[in-house]
């Protein structure tokens, strides 16, 4: 059975001091997988920041594009400074504590993209769409900001000495099949379009914070291929 495993992604970093700052807080963690998506330069003040981490950021993957920064990932943490919200009301994102995503985590295998977003805007709203899971770290209402550094230390030092166990995963890849066939499932039943986008968009909230497994998602994939089968046979009658 795959380890429980955590790789941090930054998204699109705008100071390299701040890149250098991330890894040195990942080697005091004992985490050492980057992925930097269309980061910036990583010039001096990544090396004097990082200090005795800089070889996390040699060993940095460079994407540039958030799929192939993803790809592999069985479950995706999406990281907010503003809990709850989106530019869309419609479209509420609940979030965990750090805490409560070690306790999520507990006794689980598998690889975890921990998505940290840009320092002067976060992450967009189809980015964290794209998350099983979102966290927020609770700061002072007066000012809940953090530097990326800083909340990418709180986070993996709650994380730093999680027990991973035999529940392995699903792959998001399987899980992103899963919301497509329940987008096809909506339009068999001739859900109102203008609903749709925002009741998908629940489901793989419950479904994300559910820590699916491969066998979990077959499982109601089955379901969702027989109850088109009925659909299909009465249809026909």
């Amino acid at each position: 059975m795959p380890p429980l495993t955590f790789r941090v992604v930054l998204v699109e970093p705008i100071y390299s001091g701040n890149v250098g700052s991330v890894a040195r807080a990942m080697k005091n963690f004992g985490f050492s997988e980057l992925v930097l998506l269309n980061p910036c330069v990583l010039d001096n003040p990544a090396r004097v920041m990082a200090v005795h981490a800089y070889d996390i950021i040699e060993n940095a993957r460079i994407e540039f594009s958030l799929e192939d920064a993803l790809a592999g990932s069985n479950t995706i943490i999406g990281t907010t400074g503003l809990a709850g919200k989106t530019d869309n009301e419609h479209m509420r994102i609940p979030a965990l504590s750090p805490r409560k995503l070690r306790e999520k985590l507990t006794g689980k295998s598998g690889v975890v993209s921990l998505l940290f977003g840009r320092e002067d805007d976060g992450l967009k709203n189809e980015e964290l769409e794209l998350c099983d899971i979102i966290v927020n770290i609770p700061a002072s209402r007066d000012y809940p900001s953090m530097n990326l550094s800083h909340a990418v230390a709180v986070i993996l030092y709650e994380l730093s000495d999680i027990c991973g166990g035999e529940i392995y995963l699903a792959d998001h890849f399987d899980i992103e099949l899963l919301y497509e066939h329940i987008e096809e499932m909506l339009s068999d039943i001739e859900y109102k379009e203008h609903k749709k986008g925002k009741t998908l968009l629940m489901l793989k909230r419950i479904l994300g914070r559910a820590e699916l497994t491969g066998r979990e998602v077959q499982t109601l994939r089955g379901i969702l291929r027989r109850i088109q089968w009925k659909l299909n046979r009465t249809r026909e009658l």
